[in-house]
This record gives C-alpha cells, sequence and structure tokens, in this order.
C-alpha cells in the first residue's frame, strides 16, 4: 500500500527521501542547523531539487557544514567556489555562508548553541499545525519575521521571513506536513523539549 505523502513531493528519489526522514524532524544540533540555514538561502528563487542534487556538492564545497572551518574562509576560498558547478554560484549566497559562520559562533559563544537560540523562539516545543492542503501553509509567520529580524541584527545574511520560515519547517520548529500525511502523525510531539 503506497504512503500518502504532502503533495509538495515530487517523484523524485531525493524529494521523497527528504521529505520521509528529514523535514519537520525537530533538529537541535548545531552543525545540522548551520546546514539547513545555508541551504534555504542557497534556494532562494530556485527550486528545492536543485538544492538536493547539490547538497553534497555543497557539504564537499563548505567542510561539511563546519562553521568553524567556514568561518575561516577567505576571498580566495571564495572565487575558488564561485567555479564549482557543485555548488549554486552566486557571489552573494556564497560570501554570505562564510559570513553567516561567523555570525553563527557569534550566536553559539552568546546563547550556548545555536538550538537554544533558535528554539527559544517557539518555547523549545514545535508548533503543530492541522492544514489539510498545501494551499494552507503560510510562506512565513510573525515568529518567523522576528527570527528574521533578530538574525539580521546579528549580521546574518539571506534570512528573511520567508527563507526562516523554510528553516523552521525543515528544521522541525513546526510541523507543516498536511494531516493526511502518514508523517504529521508521528511528528506529533507534545510536551517534548528541544533545543535545551
Amino acid at each position: 500500500m503506497s504512503k500518502t505523502r504532502c503533495s509538495w513531493v515530487g517523484q523524485s528519489e531525493l524529494d521523497i527521501q527528504y521529505h520521509d526522514l528529514e523535514w519537520g524532524v525537530p533538529c537541535d544540533k548545531d552543525q545540522t542547523l548551520f546546514e539547513i540555514l545555508t541551504l534555504e538561502g542557497a534556494q532562494a528563487g530556485l527550486s528545492w531539487t536543485i538544492i538536493l542534487k547539490k547538497r553534497e556538492g555543497y557539504r564537499q564545497a563548505f567542510k561539511n557544514f563546519d562553521p568553524v572551518a567556514v568561518a575561516k574562509m577567505t576571498a580566495r576560498a571564495v572565487d575558488k567556489l564561485l567555479q564549482n558547478p557543485g555548488i549554486v554560484r552566486h557571489r552573494l549566497k556564497v560570501e554570505s555562508t562564510i559570513s553567516n559562520a561567523r555570525a553563527f559562533l557569534d550566536v553559539q559563544r552568546t546563547e550556548g548553541s545555536f538550538a537554544r537560540y533558535l528554539w527559544k523562539f517557539v518555547d523549545f516545543e514545535p508548533i503543530q499545525n492541522r492544514w489539510t492542503q498545501l494551499e494552507q501553509l503560510p510562506t512565513s509567520t510573525e515568529i518567523a519575521a522576528n527570527i528574521s529580524k533578530d538574525l539580521k541584527r546579528r549580521g546574518f545574511r539571506f534570512v528573511g521571513p520567508t527563507i526562516c520560515y523554510a528553516m523552521m519547517q525543515a528544521a522541525g520548529l513546526v510541523n507543516d506536513h498536511t494531516v493526511d500525511c502518514y508523517r504529521h502523525k508521528p511528528l506529533c510531539n507534545p510536551g517534548k523539549k528541544f533545543g535545551l
């Protein structure tokens, strides 16, 4: 019997695996959150399938998303990355990944971890939505706008409200699987805290 999935999921194995194993799963690991933040920013103006296809290229190019290593990358490294077909070769996006790594490390220093910082916006518990169709999902929310504003204040780039909401969805701060999707119910975690 086939599984019912969110209607945005395409036919590619990459899309299916991402939806089934990652999207909406609460994440409080800093390195993974840095990856999510980077990839959501890279996706701006492109399809998510393109980003999934380039994901391994990003992992190789950006030191497996180790923010300490990425923060040390130089202007020469940027020039080299802009020749790399394994990533989105957009200068501002590449440069922002490096500057965001530096801002990410600052958040870790001041907040204890990036996960603690991010999860406090939802009181350390995933928001449980009960959408019945894809058209109901918002592209941003007040919480996403607040995250965006604060990240920008801290020096992050490519972190507009829409990107921040996509990050919230990807990292499980919000459960946006539609109720008919087989992943919705397993990701309802009432009372379970994350990022502490």
